[in-house]
């Protein structure tokens, strides 16, 4: 069989390894920092995201420790009205084979990782950092950032939106910055008034150019909250401190409950959110892109780490093959999954107006979302949340992704 490098040892990293050891190729992920781990808080899996860890053998694993959702809560943020909600209990699990759930990102990487660990063909390097790749007819080889070259049959880079592999592959230069700094923090649950604690929801808090999110996670033990601030951000900036000053400056237009929320923060840290535009090729050759590195979005629609999960099974069941096969299932794989990554990526930067929106448009934008129904919320998803990795996409599946994401379409 053959050997891979991957490059990036994040979940969509150490998803592909397992996906592609399981047909018996060998793998060699390499991670830039000093050790496998994961930053960040909290991460929404959507059944889409589930079905690509159950096709892993992780789906028990991460349902035991994540915590099960029975609505997505929209609430106009400055009246504190409950606007609408999507059900999430007995007909959505039933119609797309699998619950909502949120966890911490550390777990869900921390299950990745010791799966890895314990797979046969796996091999696991960090504090080597990638630079670029070289290729012939016969392999691909990593160039590291002190000079050493690793050489393989084929490379997948899913070393992030940063990434030197798609630096070199596909050359687009630095992220599109969205100017929208998002501010997180994690709290205590206990510390929470039991009558803002939501054990069961996610939800939203919309305002003028702004909203606030927050969910359990670490099975309910804290609450993970997260605010974002279209503060017309000129510098990308990741994980800096911010003051709580900051946040009653950002957030003074919400209303009451949001804001008692917001002042139990702590620690509160930074990100300005960074995306791509959509390309048609993330493969070259003997080298693949894969999750962010390939298609990175914003989070308004929760389903990067789903994407990235999706891409590692896909990847993994098209490379039933030989080494000598390898360049054109890469052709295949980015075939197969640009078209529904890209509407993501461009569905999730639309969806800024769902949030940030204020006076009339938001009143507007209430009314219509108050009229759906239970059912017409569960279509509305359904070309997202409903999709699996082992499954043909219905003709319906399809047309309902072209609608809501046509240039004129019903964005709702």
């Amino acid at each position: 069989m053959a050997k891979l490098i991957i490059v990036g040892g994040g979940i969509g990293g150490l998803a592909a390894a397992l996906a592609v050891a399981r047909q018996g190729h060998g793998v060699l992920v390499l991670e830039r920092a000093p050790q496998f781990a994961e930053i960040g808080a909290g991460i929404q899996l959507a059944p889409n995201g589930l079905h690509a860890l159950d096709r892993l053998g992780l789906g028990d694993a991460v349902r035991s420790t994540a915590v099960q959702m029975d609505e997505l809560r929209f609430m106009d943020g400055v009246t504190g009205e409950r606007v609408a909600g999507l059900d999430l209990t007995e007909a959505y699990r039933e119609r797309f084979g699998n619950p909502y759930a949120v966890v911490h990102r550390a777990e869900l990487h921390t299950k990745l990782l010791e799966a890895c660990r314990a797979a046969e063909g796996i091999e696991l390097r960090s504090a080597a950092t990638a630079t670029g790749y070289e290729q012939d007819a016969a392999g691909a080889t990593v160039v590291l950032e002190d000079g050493e070259r690793l050489t393989a049959d084929a490379l997948i880079g899913a070393d992030g939106i940063h990434s030197a592999i798609r630096g070199q592959l596909v050359g687009d230069g630095a992220p599109r910055n969205s100017g929208i700094t998002v501010y997180r923090a994690i709290i205590p649950m206990e510390q929470v008034p039991e009558e803002l604690r939501h054990l069961t929801s996610v939800t939203w808090w919309t305002g003028p150019g702004c909203h606030f999110v927050h969910y359990p996670i670490a099975g309910g033990k804290y609450l993970n909250l997260a605010a974002s601030s279209d503060n017309k951000a000129v510098e990308a900036v990741a994980g800096v401190p911010a003051t709580d000053g900051d946040i009653r400056r950002e957030f003074a237009s919400l209303g009451e409950d949001a804001q008692r929320l917001l002042a139990l923060g702590e620690g509160w840290k930074s990100w300005v959110l960074v995306d791509r535009d959509p390309v048609d090729t993330w493969t070259d050759g003997r080298v693949a892109l894969l999750g962010d590195a390939a298609h990175p979005m914003l989070h308004y629609v929760a389903q990067g780490a789903c994407q990235g999960l999706e891409d590692a099974v896909v990847l993994g069941d098209l490379l039933d093959c030989g080494a000598g096969e390898l360049p054109q299932r890469f052709e295949k794989f980015n075939a197969e999954r640009r078209e529904r990554t890209g509407r993501i990526q461009l569905l999730a930067r639309e969806s800024i107006k769902l949030w940030h929106t204020s006076g009339a448009a938001a009143s507007d934008r209430n009314a219509v979302l108050a009229g759906f129904s239970r059912d017409e919320l569960h279509d509305y998803v359904a070309w997202m949340h409903g999709h699996r990795t082992d499954d043909t996409a219905t003709a319906a599946t399809a047309a309902t992704a072209a609608a809501l994401t046509a240039p004129n379409g019903d964005q709702r």
